[in-house]
């Protein structure tokens, strides 16, 4: 045992654990069974989380050397929250960086070095009794957490030292401790040789963040139980097989009693063999129930041990489930079945809290997955808390299990690869302390059903050394497979991976890998980077899952945003991103590529995610629903059908119908309809909705769980009726005036647009019509460089010409056309045309002509301004959430509701967000009821309502920097995709740009509103 501690070891790669306890399995132990059943806390366990006192130093020199001396008064000190980051409780700040390490520019260093004046440490202390039923019983202490590496003391004696921030750290306590005012010593270290290895694209904090506790065992303690099971050929028999190490010699009897989830007794295992400190027990069990994420069945075994005179001494409850994960054929298999992963990676993260997360957060994470069809996750890029893996066990989640390893920073600089000092590559040196981070996860991890695949760590290159944990993993663990990305940087380690795994491969790229007959199932551990506005193009990837069967899923990037709650200059929170906190170098706003943002709110991209990941494909027609049933194991008696027949947009009926298609099945039923529903012109939609019949642990019954729609048409017998009536024409020298009934509507020769809408008294317009080619810039827009490619539309949308104004007055209409020119190229025009009605509706058709030689177009719209008392909507389009041209699988046609504050979506910096396709009719009023009424004439339109302008919104980089609100401002018009494939250079998909050289057109009406006057 060592027992001098050394601060060299931080530069030490050959120092990574010292007086550490070897890993084992996260168990939990009493000892009687009523405690075992009760499942409460552990009695032998007594936690230290809460206040400890805190001193921060900006660097070892500065740092308080002999704190951990028993009779070093620390009383005056600070307090801190353990478990929590340090730099979340006013001490240093975070800093996020993506691949970069973060003393990038700062530093001249290269591993396994250290910067020796810019290394912050944190000096924790807490005094503690020791609880009567640990007194004269061997105690230890387990961190879960602590980033990124630290010595403990007890009582002035040294204990131990460890890194690796993300899986548990035990020490023996024992020879050190006293029965009252033990003080307990922690030395914290932001930086450290483990540091070189942990370059995830995250913010960097350091310090105590997951819990602490003390724990004492029986005379005879189960240490680490390893369970195996297996199933037979037909999935009719399962094997149970336990490998337990126990702590003692002494002689003991083991019986496993194996519980269904009903509590009813199923098996019991029998001991085979007894080996020194190891048993092994084993049972079988006829026709199992299988373990799924569709059917997360679990049984109950209780591990008892007894003395040889009979007395019980631990009771080890474990939860088991029976399933067999294998390749076969190179398919992926779960229980005899393809497997698709619709799956997400998921940061560790709260806005507040960072990484150090409670279990409420996760509960809240794990039902949001469930209730959007999420199947799958990636723990990215390090072991979870092991409370995660219990839910994902309960609740039914497949996990890829990655190991707390990235060196992106090492090999990949500005997004070329340069593998010169690539760590840990083939450097034997690096090889313990990297798969001493692979076998802490394996052991503690390794008996979770829900983890299907053992994955070496993320973005490290390849070499011998992560080739050597490849092969550490099958040697443990023959019921998983292994994954690693990185060998497809460099394939001479390509056996280092079971499955090709690429991040953000193009679908044609996907394609062109499946097409050649390759040797390894295929799927994408990072796509649909989701960062701000995107995910646009995703059905281009989910159509794969059935047009070849070696595709096998893929896992979104990312989950949640990595924002964090700050407080501007006025003392109001808003969410943070890099840079926010003075933290360089930093990759700004890089951290938010979440489908939940950071407040733990979903996303509008939710609403695809959810639809694209169904398993239930709902395909309704005029006369009933063709059925495809994707679940492995369930069949379609567990929803209600429930279909609904709307008339533009109002419900006329709605049934349930009671259909059981196995799984992987198609089916059909047909729907029963009252005679003569069909007899009003118009259009018509049919909703299905896929409905849990019974509560489940993540929704309540009736929750949607996945919809299908079809849209049709009855043909009109009569053409719409043209208003009439008489209106009066003013025609003078600046303005052309139009005047009726309860309405003027003026137009200017001077400013070239309409520039008052007057209705019933109100102005209903505050600035001109003009002409939009520019949206506020998305995120993915600006790794596309579209400032830099397409910014002569910015231009365009600032400045035009108005070189020609024709009026045309007929039998009940006064036409007139606006014709503008563009500086950035003479070829191209515009033409504005206005038709007025009699009773104050106005037909406006926008038509573009084309031109060569220019770039893509954003949006080709009009755009204007109302008051804002006007912000209350009502949308007859596809919603309820914000959709696009090429991220609207999910959304439902129907009539919903919101208003203009909240249709600017929160993504964390302002961008182009809250519109809407397939836009039928939609009404902005006041809460008077006065207002006005858009109305598609040729096709559905997209349109936007929003508080601010493109300008404004481009021009802010937080919420807080946009104007107050002043205005409703109105985009009508057609907009490019948002695209989603990545966020650093991909193109929005050819067939969802607006091209410039075409000739573009749209049309609508505008009509006044009046509350009492009907629509």
């Amino acid at each position: 045992m060592v027992t001098s501690p050394d601060i060299h070891w931080l530069s030490d790669v050959k120092v990574y654990a010292v007086n550490r306890i070897k890993a084992h399995s996260n168990h939990s132990y009493y000892e009687t069974m009523e405690e075992a059943k009760n499942a409460g806390p552990m009695p032998m366990r007594y936690g230290l989380n809460g206040y400890w006192k805190f001193h921060y130093s900006v660097n070892p020199g500065s740092r308080p050397k002999n704190f951990f001396q028993f009779e070093f008064n620390c009383s005056n000190w600070e307090d801190i929250q353990v478990p929590g980051h340090i730099q979340l409780q006013g001490c240093g700040k975070p800093q996020y960086v993506n691949t970069m390490y973060p003393w990038d520019g700062i530093h001249s260093i290269r591993p396994p070095e250290v910067p020796e004046d810019d290394n912050p440490v944190g000096s924790y202390v807490r005094y503690f009794d020791l609880p009567k039923n640990m007194q004269d019983r061997p105690v230890f202490i387990s961190f879960q957490g602590v980033e990124s590496a630290f010595f403990v003391w007890l009582n002035g004696e040294f204990v131990g030292y460890s890194e690796d921030s993300f899986t548990p750290s035990e020490f023996e306590l024992t020879p050190y401790l006293q029965d009252h005012d033990n003080k307990l010593a922690v030395e914290v270290y932001q930086r450290s040789t483990g540091s070189w290895l942990e370059d995830q694209d995250f913010w960097r904090f350091s310090g105590i963040f997951r819990d602490v506790y003390l724990y004492t065992i029986p005379d005879i303690h189960i240490s680490d139980v390893k369970v195996v099971t297996d199933l037979n050929s037909t999935f009719s028999k399962g094997i149970l097989k336990l490998d337990l190490a126990l702590s003692s010699a002494e002689e003991a009897k083991i019986v496993g009693d194996l519980y269904d989830a009903s509590g009813t007794l199923v098996a019991r295992t029998a001991e085979n063999q007894n080996a020194n400190e190891k048993r092994f027990i084993s049972c079988s069990l006829e026709s199992p129930k299988l373990w799924s994420a569709e059917k997360p069945y679990l049984y109950k075994l209780y591990i008892q041990v007894f003395k040889i005179d009979e007395s019980l001494v631990e009771v080890v409850p474990v939860n088991i489930g029976f399933r067999k994960f294998e390749l076969v054929d190179k398919i992926m298999k779960l229980n005899g079945e393809r497997i698709v992963f619709k799956g997400v990676n998921r940061h560790e993260f709260n806005c507040r809290r960072g990484r150090s997360i409670t279990k409420e957060d996760m509960l809240w994470d794990i039902k949001t997955m469930k209730q959007n069809n999420i199947n799958a996750v990636r723990t990215s890029h390090y072991p979870n808390q092991s409370e995660w893996y219990d839910l994902c066990d309960q609740y039914g989640i497949y996990v890829i299990d990655e190991m707390n390893l990235e060196t992106h920073g090492s090999w990949q600089k500005m997004g070329a690869i340069e593998p010169s000092w690539n760590i840990p590559g083939n450097k034997s040196e690096w090889q313990d302390i990297v798969l001493d981070r692979a076998i802490s996860m394996y052991e503690r991890d390794k008996n979770h059903p829900s983890i299907l695949i053992w994955s070496c760590g993320n973005e490290s290159y390849a070499g011998e050394v992560i080739l050597n944990v490849s092969r550490y993993f099958k040697s443990v663990d023959s019921s998983r497979l292994v994954h690693y990305e990185g060998v497809f940087h460099n394939r001479d380690f390509d056996d280092t991976s079971d499955i090709e795994s690429r991040m953000y491969a193009k679908p044609a790229e996907i394609v062109k890998y499946l097409s050649k007959n390759p040797n390894k199932p295929y799927i994408s551990c990072e796509y649909m980077h989701a960062m701000g506005n995107s995910l646009g193009g995703m059905k281009k990837y989910t159509d794969l899952e059935r047009k070849y069967a070696m595709y096998q899923g893929g896992f979104i990037w990312d989950y949640i945003d990595q924002a964090l709650v700050k407080k501007d200059r006025y003392g109001k929170e808003f969410l943070a991103y890099g840079g926010d906190f003075d933290d360089r170098p930093t990759d700004y706003v890089f951290c938010t590529n979440g489908i939940v943002y950071a407040n733990r709110k979903p996303s509008p991209k939710m609403q695809e995610v959810k639809y694209l990941y169904q398993n239930l494909k709902l395909l309704p027609d005029r006369e009933g629903i063709t059925i495809w049933n994707e679940n492995l194991f369930l069949d379609t008696s567990e929803y209600d059908l429930e279909y609904i027949l709307y008339h533009e947009g109002k419900e006329l009926f709605r049934d349930i119908l009671q259909v059981s298609v196995a799984p992987l099945n198609d089916g059909r039923a047909v729907f029963k309809w009252p005679n003569n529903i069909f007899r009003f012109e118009g259009e018509y939609c049919i909703h299905v909705l896929a409905r849990l019949k019974e509560d489940s642990l993540w929704a309540a019954a009736g929750y949607e769980i996945a919809f299908g729609e079809y849209v049709f048409t009855e043909k009109e017998n009569q053409k719409s009726s043209i208003p009439t009536g008489n209106f009066k024409v003013v025609h003078g020298d600046v303005n052309i005036g139009i005047h009726g009934k309860e309405f003027s509507i003026l137009f200017s020769k001077q400013v070239g647009s309409i520039i008052s809408l007057n209705y019933f008294g109100n102005e209903m317009i505050s600035t001109p019509i003009t002409p939009l080619f520019w949206r506020a810039t998305t995120d993915n827009d600006r790794g596309f460089s579209q400032g830099y490619n397409s910014g002569v539309w910015y231009a365009a949308s600032l400045a035009r010409k108005c070189i020609n104004i024709e009026v045309t007055e007929g039998q009940g209409f006064t036409r007139i056309v606006f014709t503008y020119k563009f500086s950035i190229l003479a070829e191209i025009e515009v033409n504005t045309i206005y038709t007025v009605y009699p009773d104050g509706s106005i037909y406006v058709n926008a038509i573009y002509h084309g031109a060569d030689y220019l770039p893509q177009m954003p949006i080709f719209a009009l755009t204007f301004k109302v008051p804002a008392d006007y912000h209350l909507l009502e949308w007859y389009a596809k919603g309820p959430e914000e959709n696009y041209s090429d991220r609207c699988n999910g959304a439902k046609l129907g009539i919903f509701n919101n208003c203009v504050s909240n249709n600017l979506s929160e993504y964390i910096m302002p961008q182009e967000s809250g519109n809407r396709t397939g836009v039928r009719r939609v009404s902005v009023k006041n809460r008077d009821g006065f207002g006005l009424k858009l109305s598609a004439v040729t096709e559905p339109l997209e349109c936007n309502f929003s508080p601010y302008t493109a300008f404004e919104l481009e021009n802010a980089l937080h919420h807080y920097e946009l104007p107050n609100i002043h205005y409703t401002v109105v985009t009508v018009g057609k907009q490019m995709g948002v695209g989603g494939d990545d966020s650093w250079g991909a193109p929005v998909h050819h067939e969802y740009l607006i091209h410039s050289h075409q000739d573009l057109a749209f049309d609508f009406m505008l009509k006044p509103i009046h509350p009492f006057v009907s629509e």
